[in-house]
């Protein structure tokens, strides 16, 4: 243990905490509002839950700025394994809940420990990448950083949970931070690319794209003699080909039927507004119907008619809009912002290599969360169902976001001692 008194803590971030955490509540109170049960300490109510999982999160935050930053990197591997086996046990023990079985009972009370996975898999990546002397480019390096976040990617999507497994993408932002060839990036943008438009236009056609671009690169190279580049035309086109070619088979095979009808309604292919396209669509009509300033607090006649489904926990967002208007959504967007702006300012002034990709990590994690959150809402991403950090209802997602948050915390307060 350290005294906190000694240490230079970033009060920027926690009062970013703290502001985004009580709109979130209040935002809670009123998509759950009911006059019957209006007590604003009524704990058997959400917004009554949601008081004594904020003060457990204050107190872990508390206790986690009492202890000293060496432990979260000291025990980085043991939290790892001990989450890894926590989620290979939820896949035979978990109650089956809207098709996932993500969910541990504890009496009242539910447990997710996917949301935790994140947090683990931040701290053995960045022990990993703290530990090792080689760069990230060299092969072995990237194959041990890929296993990190596969096992729990993968134990999640057992899970049925598409959308906690694809957070675990973000993590690709900073291992380019640490020098992952820009090449990943590229290439992950072009399966995105090649995925939908396989799905808009016939395949064939889109390969016939693909040929012709590739062999235009191939002049090119020839004329200019650079075998190096000549190959990896070949190379990339083929990849494109094949991946074309398998999306069929993963779009009907791989994603569950509502995630396909999702996927369907954003492209356009569907327009079914009573079925999958309901949620995003009474949203929408949520969020436009708040206008400039919105219709005031409590005053939601959308959400308190229970027309959004999930407006506490998913589509929290509506709230906000309908109740607080263009204003509001766009300060709560601006505190957003502000955080991650932040943690990319503070992660840059780590002398520990720990610290830095730990302080990306942790800004990568909540950016997705917030950019997948809020485009669903909106209706550009599809709906997969992921809360919004420190905002949306839920006992584990805000346990689990305020540890990832205040162990960086504790971590830029001791940057300057040795620890």
């Amino acid at each position: 243990m350290r005294n906190p008194e000694h240490l230079k803590i970033d009060w920027t971030a926690i009062g970013l905490w703290c502001a985004i955490t009580l709109f979130g509540w209040i935002n809670i109170y009123a998509a759950c509002y009911d006059e019957s049960q209006a007590a604003v300490f009524d704990f058997s109510t959400k917004h009554g839950k949601q008081i004594i999982w904020i003060g457990v999160a204050a107190i872990m935050a508390l206790v986690i700025m009492f202890t000293t930053p060496r432990f979260f990197s000291n025990t980085a591997y043991v939290i790892y394994g001990i989450v890894m086996v926590l989620l290979v046990v939820t896949l035979f023990i978990a109650t089956a809940t809207k098709g996932g079985k993500s969910w541990i009972d504890f009496g009242p009370f539910k447990f997710q420990p996917s949301e935790f996975g994140k947090f683990a898999t931040a701290l053995a990546l960045s022990k990993y990448m703290s530990d090792i002397n080689r760069d990230i480019q060299q092969t072995s390096t990237k194959i041990t950083a890929i296993v990190l976040v596969a096992v729990p990617m993968l134990l999640v999507f057992l899970q049925h949970d598409t959308g906690s497994a694809l957070v675990f993408l973000g993590f690709i932002l900073p291992l380019y931070r640490e020098g992952l060839p820009a090449g990943v990036l590229i290439f992950g943008l072009l399966a995105i690319v090649l995925f939908v438009m396989a799905l808009l236009i016939n395949k064939y056609i889109l390969i016939g794209i693909i040929v012709v671009v590739a062999l235009s690169h191939l002049f090119i190279w020839l004329n200019k003699r650079t075998r190096r580049n000549y190959s990896r035309t070949l190379l990339v086109a083929v990849g494109c080909v094949l991946f074309v070619l398998s999306v069929d088979m993963v779009f009907n095979h791989v994603l569950e039927s509502h995630q396909r009808e999702r996927i369907e309604v954003l492209l356009g292919k569907s327009t079914d507004m009573r079925g999958s396209g309901y949620n995003q669509n009474q949203s929408k009509i949520a969020i436009g119907s708040g206008g400039i300033v919105g219709k005031g607090f409590l005053r939601g006649t959308l959400t308190k008619a229970d027309f959004v489904p999930e407006q506490e926990t998913d589509f929290i967002f509506c709230t906000v809009g309908e109740e607080w208007g263009f204003v509001g959504s766009v300060a709560l967007c601006a505190a957003y912002i502000w955080l991650l702006v932040h943690l990319i300012s503070m992660a840059e002034r780590q002398r520990s290599r720990f610290a830095r990709f730990y302080g990306y990590s942790v800004a990568s994690i909540l950016f997705v969360h917030y950019a997948i959150n809020i485009g669903m809402v909106l209706g550009v991403v599809p709906v997969i169902g992921i809360p919004l950090p420190f905002f949306s209802y839920g006992g584990s997602s805000m346990l689990a976001f305020t540890i990832l948050l205040f162990v960086f915390i504790r971590q830029d307060a001791s940057k300057n001692q040795l620890l």
